[in-house]
């Protein structure tokens, strides 16, 4: 290992942590000259002190739990760097058993259903994501309002650790939640829940978890972060690649030193190979994927501003930033173009992208504060 740069990585235990795993495992990393030093967190929360502390040089992250912490949601504001996205769309909706017995599946009927829970006296039900300002609050958020149900006023909200989500339902403390794969595959195979939705439905081709860096570490070692993002580029087209090289993914990350699951339970929804838990099976077209020929990978600017159009419509921002201004800075494009060409992928010219969400709503990130404004009730 002469002359290689140890990375200290975070990672938790989901089937998206796949890039840093399969590149470390396979040796990537040590092509472009650094080593990754993989530790598996426990809790959003806990990643995000030990990355701000020091103690992780970067890790598998939460989009929208980076935009947070640059803005001081939660915590003191630190200013941070999204370095790559590692992956796109593989999250789900889950509602427990129960509310399914009810003829609860979908966002309308939970509408409708909670609707006559309230006349009839019924407590507010209790829905888990994994971090406040994070992806699956938000996804959660969008959709619920998507259906006409207030997040803020018409259900309680908890966080609850990614693994911890399935046994939650089945003990009955949540009625659902939204977080990343394997967990909501697992309430299904216990039979304590059923998909409602997987996130792609939400928002197609929407990020999954970013590269992430606090802006001193990637402001400090640019080639390091640069070599790291090529061999992350590498892991997720070599997943991508093939079936059989999503078989062999799904092995290793069953490991306990990993996602510590059944590796069928890992496998069937990393091939899109989707069961509801209802007797629907169906294969989605555009499941989760790591690399999609460089289209899962850049960091679009527009983004990172859509989560933090979410935070100010939900109060988490009290006033509107310079959306375009702090996701510039945060998003490190010009690093990424540089580690894509290093490793052979393409990157586009652009810096927006424009997005069709489930409510038919338009984001392309021109109009930041004319998009709040089309939300009824926005904070």
């Amino acid at each position: 290992m002469t002359g290689q740069t140890i990375i200290r990585a975070g990672f938790m235990p989901l089937t998206d942590c796949a890039p840093l795993v399969m590149a470390s495992v396979l040796g990537l990393d040590e092509q472009y000259g650094v080593k990754l030093a993989l530790s598996r967190e426990h809790s959003w929360s806990g990643m995000r002190d030990r990355l701000v502390h020091g103690s992780l040089d970067v890790a598998h992250v939460l989009y929208g739990l980076l935009y947070g912490v640059e803005m001081g949601i939660g915590s003191r504001a630190v200013p941070m760097a999204v370095l790559m996205n590692l992956s796109r769309n593989g999250q789900a909706i889950t509602l427990s058993r129960a509310l399914a017995a009810q003829g609860v599946v979908d966002g309308p009927s939970l509408a409708a259903h909670m609707r006559r829970s309230r006349r009839g006296g019924a407590r507010p039900f209790t829905f888990a994501h994994t971090f406040p300002t994070g992806n699956h609050a938000m996804f959660l958020y969008y959709w619920l309002a998507a259906a006409g149900i207030d997040p803020l006023r018409d259900i309680q909200a908890v966080t609850v650790p990614p693994g911890q989500m399935a046994s939650s339902l089945a003990a009955g403390h949540i009625d659902g939640f939204c977080a990343g794969e394997p967990w909501s595959a697992r309430a299904v195979l216990d039979g304590a829940g059923v998909t409602a939705a997987a996130s792609q439905d939400v928002w197609p081709d929407h990020p999954g978890k970013a590269l992430g860096a606090t802006a001193a570490f990637a402001d400090a070692h640019p080639d390091a972060c640069r070599a790291l993002v090529a061999a992350l580029l590498d892991a997720g087209r070599w997943i991508d690649a093939s079936a059989a090289h999503r078989d062999a993914a799904a092995e290793i990350l069953a490991s306990p030193a990993y996602v510590n699951a059944d590796r069928e339970l890992i496998a069937a929804r990393l091939h899109g190979r989707y069961e509801d838990g209802q007797g629907r099976q169906w294969l989605d077209p555009d499941p989760l994927h790591f690399h999609a020929e460089g289209a899962a990978n850049f960091p679009w600017l527009s983004d990172g501003m859509w989560f933090m159009t979410q935070h100010r419509r939900w109060g988490l921002l009290r006033e509107d930033p310079d959306y375009l201004a702090v996701a510039t800075r945060v998003n490190r494009v010009g690093l990424y173009r540089e580690a894509a060409a290093l490793a052979g992928v393409a990157a586009p010219a652009g810096l927006l992208r424009t997005s069709v969400l489930i409510d038919g709503k338009v984001w392309d990130g021109r109009d930041p504060a004319a998009y709040i404004s089309s939300f009824a009730g926005a904070r």
